[in-house]
């Protein structure tokens, strides 16, 4: 413990260009020209103070910060105890303002007159009156307001304070307010500038707690799978630029993750002929930018993975020396046949459709050709005449040599391989 206080003391000097608080829990008690109302001050929470644009000497002035993020010379009305923070703080971790206020609210009502806490001081307005600061602002305002601050600063968006303080300053100081008001803000909205876009297409609108949360998963997904950071780079707000066509096009993690495993997995990853037949297939995406497109919101999940399974489908039959066009691939895809079923079946198809074709020009028999062998293979439309056309060839071969020779490659049964 002695050494984390050490180790916090040193950060702090080390921001303020040297101060650090010199004052103990002990004496911060017994401080003279100040209320004080707390009994310890937090480093930590006065390194936080200090980085939201309070200077030491100011922090100082008003006794210090304690541990629940208040202001020592705060009065214990205007101050929530942790079990009080508890009970106002929802499951998505934001404060219930209104349920905030409501708690002051009655402890400021029992509170009697005397010398006010907040900025500067001040004096009270008697029993059962809410302590006024200078500028009119009350503890109860002050506190809403330290609370949206500490809320801004919990999701990284301390690029906010300073239009949340400008708003405070001009007299809007109730929480739900200053929520509001700072929504207003083009600070604010070039921050969560999908959500205009959200709105526009139907969708509802994030809140920063929903918008940030997601952006965190985003790039965790990203940085599992090895993408370089300048997919999920930030600029000098927090903002991930990158990430606002997947939250506009309401793009789930889940999804995000299914997109990447089908863009590397499946294509970048595998066998180079996936990646030539999906470049012959569509050549939309043959620039070879297949990340750029699965993570564009525009082309829907499950037309990329038909594409996908398509080029698939077209490189078994590279592999097995055979060629296919994108209708066929399509079709093979549309009828549920895999990557492991095409290459299998493919390879079948390479070995009985020369010996076929062969054998119909011998006997004058109508054309086998790979197209035939594909239908009776993967059980396409036809499959049943083509089968008939191969044991009839089958037949043919088998009568010429006297059933001797066993009549080669056409004569084995591969029907139902798959």
């Amino acid at each position: 413990m002695a050494d984390e206080v050490k180790k916090n003391k040193e950060a702090y000097k080390k921001i303020t260009g040297g101060y650090v608080p010199t004052v103990t829990p002990k004496d911060a008690v017994g401080m003279t020209g100040v209320g004080i109302t707390g009994t310890e001050r937090n480093i930590a929470k006065e390194m936080e103070a200090f980085t939201l644009g309070y200077s030491p000497q100011y922090i100082a002035s008003r006794g210090g910060i304690n541990s629940q993020g208040y202001f020592n010379d705060t009065p214990l009305t205007g101050q929530l105890t942790a079990e009080e923070t508890k009970s106002v703080t929802k499951a998505d971790g934001t404060i219930d303002s209104d349920a905030m206020l409501a708690i002051l609210n009655r402890k400021s009502s029992g509170a009697g007159g005397g010398t006010g806490g907040g900025t500067g001081g001040g004096t009270g307005d008697g029993a059962g009156g809410v302590k006024k600061n200078i500028g009119g602002v009350n503890d109860v305002s002050r506190s809403a307001y330290d609370l949206v601050t500490s809320e801004l600063t919990r999701l990284g968006l301390s690029s906010l304070i300073g239009p949340l303080k400008e708003i405070f300053e001009s007299g809007i100081s109730e929480g739900e307010s200053l929520r509001l008001a700072l929504s207003q803000r083009p600070e604010y909205q070039t921050r969560f500038s999908a959500n205009a876009k959200r709105i526009a297409a139907g969708l509802s609108a994030l809140s920063p707690a929903e918008y940030i949360q997601l952006e965190d998963q985003y790039q965790n997904v990203m940085r599992n799978y090895g993408l370089p950071a300048t997919y999920y780079a930030k600029d000098s707000t927090g903002k991930q630029i990158g990430f606002d066509e997947l939250l506009s096009g309401d793009v789930s993690a889940t999804e995000l993750e299914e997109r990447l495993i089908t863009a590397q997995d499946r294509v970048l990853k595998s066998n180079p002929e996936v990646l030539n037949s999906l470049k012959t297939f569509y050549p939309g995406i043959s620039n070879g930018d297949i990340l750029a497109y699965t993570l564009d919101p525009k082309n829907a999940l499950k037309d990329i993975q038909r594409k996908v399974t398509a080029a698939e489908i077209g490189g078994a039959a590279m592999q097995a020396g055979l060629n296919t066009g994108v209708a066929r691939a399509e079709e093979l895809a549309a009828a549920g046949i895999t990557k492991t079923q095409a290459q299998q079946g493919f390879q079948t198809v390479a070995e009985v459709a020369p010996r076929g074709s062969q054998l119909a020009e011998i006997y004058k028999q109508n054309p086998y050709t790979q197209t035939t062998a594909e239908a009776e293979i993967f059980g396409l439309a036809g499959s049943t005449e083509a089968a008939k056309q191969r044991k009839k060839l089958t037949s043919l071969e088998t009568a010429a040599f006297g059933g001797s020779s066993g009549a080669g490659v056409i004569a084995r049964d591969r029907a139902g391989v798959l």
